[in-house]
């Protein structure tokens, strides 16, 4: 799906999992770029965090061996780390970044500093965001795609697909969230298999008016909503401008990933 994905990573223990992720959406012929910024340009401590870089450099290579993947790694100085990551994708002209968030135990806020946030609003590539529940998840009962609109972006539905074949064709249940009607609840409207034999379920979950004006409250709706269907990875696309569903604002991916019990991927195209 895509030709070159640029993964930045902070920690260790984030390589594998992040180039495995990634992995799945590389093209045959795709590299994966892999990320490590210094986040200092003072001589000692750049000198002392580049020696430990080779725990980032080491497993990358080891994961794209294990994988049959290209892995590229870089390692970087630079204070404005999200500039940095802008301009090594610009750069490598990549077709999308994957980063998972960091977490802040102070403030259970699941961004440190505008790094996610400075990527999320102005890479010009896709841009998926992770919970660690993603990382982790080893099996991948359904994939769960709500939206607010008549269909889901169509972006997102191409990376739920391909997410699907590499997981075995699980089943991809799109979810139209809209006004309550008579007779409402969750309704399944049809349901069809792609052309690379993934099965998709169309369902329809209705929630009163007054809650869909609600913009504050629209990471609880999708949770409650994917709880129905007992949830799965569940993959959100950003909605346009304009409509009921949500942004990929800074806020909204703060509640929804600090509330969700399962994987999440949010994708911004």
């Amino acid at each position: 799906m895509y030709r070159r994905i640029l993964v930045p990573v902070a920690e260790p223990n984030e390589v594998e999992p992040m180039i495995r992720f990634a992995a799945s959406l590389l093209d045959t012929d795709g590299e994966i770029r892999v990320l490590h910024i210094i986040p200092t340009t003072t001589l000692p401590e750049v000198a002392r965090e580049w020696r430990a870089s080779v725990n980032i450099v080491i497993p990358a290579h080891e994961a794209g061996a294990a994988l049959d993947v290209r892995v590229e790694p870089e390692v970087r100085a630079a204070t404005d780390v999200s500039g940095e990551i802008l301009e090594a994708a610009e750069t490598e002209g990549v077709d999308a970044i994957i980063l998972t968030l960091k977490g802040n135990r102070a403030s259970r806020n699941p961004f440190v500093g505008r790094t996610a946030s400075g990527i999320l609003h102005h890479a010009r590539s896709d841009v998926l965001i992770l919970n660690r529940l993603a990382l982790a998840a080893d099996h991948v009962p359904r994939i769960l795609v709500p939206t607010f609109q008549a269909t889901p972006p169509p972006k997102a539905m191409r990376i739920a697909e391909e997410i699907s074949v590499r997981r075995g064709g699980v089943p991809v249940i799109t979810l139209g969230l809209g006004p309550r009607v008579a007779g409402g609840g969750v309704e399944a409207t049809r349901e069809e298999q792609s052309p690379r034999g993934v099965p998709f379920v169309h369902k329809r979950s209705f929630f009163p008016e007054s809650r869909l004006g609600r913009r504050s409250r629209l990471a609880e709706l999708l949770l409650r909503a994917a709880q129905r269907e007992r949830y799965g990875l569940l993959l959100v696309g950003g909605e346009e401008e304009g409509s009921q569903g949500p942004l990929l604002t800074r806020r909204f991916l703060e509640e929804l990933f600090r509330a969700a019990p399962c994987p999440v991927v949010a994708v911004r195209v």
